[in-house]
């Protein structure tokens, strides 16, 4: 761990996108433009953007740069794998297409009570251990998505384990559904770094309403996402703070506040707490738009999206533009659900989406 350089990194889940694809030109200028700013820390999954983020980080980083000037995290996801046997070729597959001989970090994603008895019964931590050993991986962590106790219980299990990657964001500090605060807690008593996912929940922290905003801007002291960034990075025991940026304006804003990164301070810790009041009263869906419920929808319902108006229709009252919108995207309504539970199933913060599709539709339809 001792050649990453800064506690900020890139997440390559959102890149920027040309209609299905994604931008390739502009995402090599983000990557040059962080390169350049002294970070070197790159995160990456096989399923990312439909499978094309590896493809775009050996296209726009590994192609381009000596090894030594990157460190490169990638994951073993669940739905690619179903037996032992199945792992090592699939690994090998993911260095191919990023185009490296070794993953810095090989993360065991997104762990819960459900996935991790599979992960055991396919022996995962197991195999990413032997692949440390032959040289494949440097080291092995989880990515998490339960409660405290599972975590718990998982690295009382595998102590080998090296790192923990939560979301963490000052939203789902206390939240009961995500227990970002219970986890992180947990890392720590077992002094494993963590890594910070989702420090802007998906945008919701940076896509607020005026009023919230406002308490923020009154700082003068940096972007409104710069705060949210600032605020996990300035817990003890934070490796990395991860940021899926979408395009140039959003790199350069996190370059500026993370370049010379200072803790907030108590003036900066009032503040965020104010808007975490204002945001909770709003009662919205705490959904992260990370996409990962729409691959597997067999109605193609694209649910985040959907989601996403409810949330401001809550936040702006905004009822006419919020029903054309919805007419546009939905290209199946939330009244097509089968209620077949795969969205639910995979959904990192474990929502009950085929009862609020059914609010989607009584608001929209």
């Amino acid at each position: 761990m001792e050649n990453i350089k800064k506690n900020f990194g890139f997440g390559m889940m959102r890149l920027p996108m040309i209609g299905d694809e994604v931008d390739i030109e502009q995402t090599k200028k983000m990557v040059d433009a962080f390169l350049e700013a002294g970070f070197n820390y790159f995160d990456t999954a096989h399923g990312y953007i439909s499978e094309k983020s590896e493809i775009a980080v050996r296209e726009c980083l590994t192609s381009r740069y000596p090894r030594d000037k990157y460190i490169l995290t990638n994951k073993l996801s669940d739905p690619y794998f179903e037996t032992n046997e199945e792992i090592r070729p699939l690994i090998d597959r993911q260095l191919a297409a990023c185009g490296v001989e070794y993953f810095d970090f090989l993360l065991m994603h997104a762990q819960n009570a459900t996935n991790f008895e599979k992960y055991k019964q396919c022996k995962a931590y197991e195999t990413g251990f032997e692949l440390k050993k032959e040289g494949k991986v440097k080291h092995v962590g989880l990515s998490f998505h339960d409660s405290a106790d599972v975590l718990d219980k998982i690295l009382t299990e595998y102590p080998e384990i090296e790192v923990v990657q939560l979301q963490f964001n000052y939203l789902d500090y206390d939240d009961p559904n995500v227990q970002s605060k219970a986890c992180y807690e947990v890392a720590r008593k077992h002094n494993k770094p963590v890594i910070v996912m989702e420090p802007v929940k998906g945008g919701r922290l940076v896509n607020m309403p005026i009023q919230a905003k406002a308490v923020l801007e009154e700082l003068n002291n940096g972007s409104v996402a710069s705060y949210a960034v600032r605020y996990a990075a300035s817990f003890d025991g934070i490796m990395m703070v991860l940021s899926g940026m979408s395009n140039m304006e959003q790199m350069l804003d996190n370059i500026e506040s993370m370049r010379d990164f200072k803790p907030l301070n108590d003036t900066e810790y009032a503040a965020v707490g104010k808007v975490v009041d204002f945001l909770k009263n709003k009662n919205l869906i705490p959904c992260t738009s990370c996409e990962y419920c729409v691959d597997g929808c067999p109605m193609k319902i694209y649910i985040p999206k959907l989601f996403d108006l409810v949330n401001q229709r809550k936040l702006y009252e905004n009822i006419d533009e919020t029903k054309a919108a919805y007419e546009v995207v939905s290209k199946a309504p939330a009244s097509a659900c089968i209620k077949c539970g795969k969205c639910e199933h995979i959904c990192p913060q474990k929502l009950p989406i085929r009862d609020l599709l059914v609010e989607v539709a009584k608001e929209f339809e």
